[in-house]
């Protein structure tokens, strides 16, 4: 076991941050798992309790945007800041609304920021071993039509994270970014949602019928539906070890995918 000892995981309400909230905690870490709304801090204390789990995965009320959650945050010790909480916006963005992508940026880009700022000043100042991690995406390495306005969220996530990891190496803090594919959470799926609350046909010359059919393509299907519990088991496995890679991309076909999809880019003409 690293010698890390207790992880906090923003976004442990729901999907990977649940999963992995768990999952880490039946491992023996002690486990702060920070949840928006305070339903998801009852429901996740009973889940803890019903897996005899809850000695080890403590449940909080962290909402990144919510200042007084973040100021009561900055007083937990801890070893890991896994950067889990995110939301997506989708449609495209040659038309969405842009205050609609501020907002997207506010809570995927600058909050998630804005907490590793404050935590890195603290491990900094105790001359304390940490670790950094940051779920980015696919989508922060490429931006299909249809979903790019959360990609775009992700490629900055991308950025910061990168150089973050050359920033603090110097002071033994740790970098990590988790990218995985399309797994069957319900969060793709909640993303392809949002465009059509401001999508009109009268007004719009993307159509409601086009948007449909491409998110179809991209999440309709069983490699936009893979199981979670894959890139669940490698974020327990990577997030409290010493060692491994910068970025995670899981699973594998999508790695390769993405490889390659960078290499055509620089032969891509207009």
């Amino acid at each position: 076991m690293a010698t890390y000892k207790t992880i906090l995981i923003t976004g442990a309400g729901s999907g990977f941050g649940e999963g992995a909230a768990i999952g880490l905690a039946q491992a023996g870490y002690n486990v702060i798992a920070g949840v928006q709304i305070s339903p998801q801090v009852t429901a996740l204390r009973n889940k803890a309790q019903q897996l005899g789990i809850e000695k080890n995965l403590r449940v909080e009320k962290l909402d990144i945007l919510d200042s007084y959650d973040v100021k009561v945050a900055l007083n937990w010790d801890i070893d890991i800041l896994f950067n889990n909480a995110g939301y997506g916006e989708s449609g495209p963005v040659s038309e969405i609304p842009v205050d609609l992508l501020k907002k997207n940026f506010e809570t995927n880009v600058f909050a998630p920021l804005a907490l590793t700022q404050q935590f890195v000043a603290k491990f900094i100042a105790a001359n304390k071993k940490a670790k950094i991690i940051f779920t980015s995406s696919m989508g922060g390495l490429v931006a299909p039509v249809g979903l790019a306005p959360y990609c775009t969220t992700k490629f900055a996530l991308e950025g910061i994270a990168e150089a973050l990891q050359q920033e603090l190496k110097p002071f033994g803090i740790q970098v990590q970014t988790f990218n995985p594919g399309g797994y069957f959470t319900g969060f793709n799926e909640r993303v392809g949602e949002t465009a059509f609350r401001w999508l009109n046909d009268e007004k719009n010359f993307t159509k409601r019928v086009d948007l449909t059919a491409q998110l179809d393509l991209l999440i309709g299907n069983d490699s936009g539906r893979l199981d979670p519990k894959e890139m669940i088991d490698a974020m327990i496995k990577i997030v409290p070890s010493d060692e491994g890679k910068f970025r995670n991309v899981v699973p594998q076909f999508i790695e390769d995918f993405l490889k390659d999809h960078q290499l055509k880019r620089w032969e891509d003409t207009i």
